[in-house]
């Protein structure tokens, strides 16, 4: 079918300048439809998202975020090698007013029937988006070795009610950068993976041991302040709770976060998280330099994978990732990113899969990974990365999304709303020193107004 191109935010739409190499010819074997994708368990379950077939020239319009240069500048050489190989498909990146923020843009467009027919969201919003009806479930587009290959974080992000809604070609990592020479240099033990991590009062004791040794503040959490409280301290900070035992919400039904997230265990990982900055372990000059660990003030930093290039570079031959403290029930870490999912509407899915089977071959995860700095979403790209085999610089983050240490942020349509109650609890409790407990009871009672609100959000959606 072919989409009219939209207004949006009074801005004329504009198909997107590319540029970059031609690599037609890798897209030339294999971009047929694949016959017998849709299985008798779909059909039962009405997902008619795609049936194998495309008819004629399909036309349709795809959005993405506003991220990195790298990545804007490769998936629009994508894009245009895509089109470029075939003529089946063809396929427009639409460009997007950057004076309103990417999510607010889509609740818009949801709300008039406006969205593209590819959308490229943050993944721990897929939950909302399908259950509102803002997208199509993709089990009929997806074959099953296609599947397989995700890794496994991803293929849970992308799952909500059982069924798939999202994929994605990169996840993300998160842990502790240090400084091997420092470390060694104080007497202290560098753990070798998730099965030996430092301890949270382990951590305690190496930060006195380091301003000893001359480092001041040695701890950099990157942190974000309540009035710019944003998803960084939803996604680095709750593997802390979860961590100790606490979580969120109740993590099974969903109904409250009332004796989960106020519970004892998050009150203790976040006491202790606010007792480092309290007595001055944690740099607190990021408002006016954002580079503790690259100038040295810091030999271990709590970030994630998009910091290794810049850290390595500063720091050559001296920079190792170690897992998060554990603090109490092993450590545990973030994951998920940017998903790509098909909106409701009149979109060929067979057309808008053919491009994201596409971008989900290993050479494409490949170059979008080392345009981003992000994990390869693929078995088959992770294969072709040396920063993830054996010995590579960038193993344990692998190892977590595979191995079950990586943890998805709560899997909830609630998600918008329990993220904005934590991120400005951690805030406020960690670097503000605002009283634990009554933070959290205030945070919980935000989140389950939220939840009253919608009925507690049931799956057969609203």
């Amino acid at each position: 079918m072919q989409t009219q191109r939209r207004d949006l935010g009074k801005r004329p739409v504009r198909r997107a300048l590319m540029s970059g190499a031609a690599a037609a010819l890798l897209l030339l074997s294999g971009c047929g439809a694949s016959d017998g994708r849709v299985d008798e368990k779909d059909k039962a379950a009405g997902d008619t998202t795609c049936d194998g077939r495309i008819e004629g020239t399909a036309h349709i319009t795809m959005w993405f975020h506003a991220g990195q240069s790298g990545e804007q500048t490769t998936l629009k050489s994508q894009v245009k090698e895509f089109n470029r190989a075939q003529d089946q498909v063809r396929v427009e990146l639409v460009t997007l007013p950057e004076q309103r923020p990417y999510t607010e843009l889509v609740l818009s467009a949801a709300a008039s029937g406006d969205l593209p027919d590819l959308l490229d969201f943050d993944g721990p919003n897929l939950y909302s988006y399908a259950w509102s009806g803002t997208l199509r479930p993709i089990d009929s587009c997806v074959p099953a070795r296609t599947r397989k290959d995700l890794l496994p974080s991803l293929r849970e992000q992308g799952t909500y009610d059982g069924r798939l809604w999202g994929v994605g070609t990169f996840d993300s990592g998160l842990g502790l950068y240090v400084r091997p020479s420092v470390l060694k240099d104080a007497g202290v033990r560098i753990p070798k993976g998730v099965d030996d991590a430092w301890t949270a009062d382990e951590l305690t004791e190496i930060l006195r041991t380091l301003r000893k040794a001359g480092y001041e503040a040695p701890l950099d959490l990157n942190f974000i302040d309540s009035k710019t409280a944003d998803e960084w301290n939803t996604y680095a900070f709750a593997p802390a709770v979860w961590s100790a035992g606490g979580d969120l919400i109740d993590p099974e039904e969903f109904r409250t976060a009332d004796g989960f997230l106020n519970g004892p265990e998050s009150v203790e990982a976040l006491t202790t998280m606010q007792r480092w900055v309290q007595e001055g372990y944690v740099d607190r000059d990021r408002k006016k330099d954002k580079s503790a660990f690259v100038k040295g003030r810091t030999p271990i930093s709590w970030m994630g994978h998009w910091k290794y290039g810049e850290f390595s570079e500063a720091h050559p031959g001296d920079v190792a990732i170690v897992p998060l403290p554990d603090f109490g029930t092993g450590t545990v870490t973030g994951m998920g990113s940017w998903q790509w999912g098909i909106p409701s509407g009149e979109a060929d899915g067979d057309a808008v899969w053919r491009f994201l089977e596409y971008l989900l071959r290993p050479e494409q995860v490949v170059r979008m990974s080392e345009a981003n700095g992000a994990i390869p979403g693929t078995e088959g790209a992770v294969k072709r990365s040396p920063l993830y085999g054996e010995n590579g610089a960038e193993r344990l983050f692998i190892e977590q999304l595979r191995g079950g240490t990586a943890r998805p942020r709560p899997q909830t349509p609630a998600y918008p709303a329990v993220t904005a109650a934590f991120s400005h609890a951690v805030a406020d409790i960690v670097f503000s020193g605002a009283p634990v407990d009554k933070t959290l009871d205030d945070a919980v009672e935000a989140i389950d107004q939220e939840l009253a609100a919608h009925d507690g959000y049931p799956k057969s959606g609203p």
